[in-house]
């Protein structure tokens, strides 16, 4: 029953400074019909994310969200050292071996029903829809960089101003 996007929609939608995440989605809800599926971002990541294999995959499976999920790069160097602090690795700006929520979503109309008012999404609907087995992660392997200090926001803008932005999906 779930279904490919089509005619596409993109919508902006103030929902308040203030606001928990969870409350925000749940302030979008009038925007959309029981049955349908819906795409959802934080808009402080940048990612080179295939969406057309993003749908495919939550189309895939039983649940009712999927998030993308990739491995940060840190921000520090990574070390390893032995029983006495010998270094036995060091990476400079290393993977980060857990995974995290990079934010581009899918989900479909009855994630609704898991949010409460003014509920934290990542804290509270997400950690329901995991319980319930309807959450599911796609993973990205490939390029994802926050923007949420203003080092990175001067780094993304040197990027893109140097036309070196992994992001960029068209030209014009």
């Amino acid at each position: 029953n779930k279904k490919e996007l089509a005619n596409v929609k993109v919508f902006l939608s103030d929902t308040g400074e203030k606001t928990n995440t969870g409350e925000r989605i749940r302030r979008v809800k009038k925007y959309f019909s029981k049955g349908e599926t819906f795409m959802m971002t934080y808009g402080d990541g940048l990612s080179d994310v295939n969406i057309s294999e993003l749908i495919n995959f939550h189309n895939s499976h039983e649940g009712i969200a999927s998030f993308t999920m990739t491995k940060p790069q840190s921000r520090f160097g990574v070390i390893e050292t032995d029983k006495n602090n010998l270094v036995t690795s060091f990476d400079e700006k290393g993977e980060i071996e857990n995974n995290i929520n990079c934010g581009f979503m899918i989900l479909d109309y009855e994630v609704f029903d898991y949010i409460q008012e003014n509920d934290n999404f990542e804290q509270q609907t997400l950690k329901k829809l995991a319980q319930d087995k309807k959450l599911y992660a796609y993973s990205h392997a490939g390029y994802f960089q926050p923007m949420d200090t203003y080092r990175e926001y001067k780094y993304l803008n040197s990027l893109w101003d140097a036309g070196k932005a992994p992001w960029k999906v068209w030209n014009g």
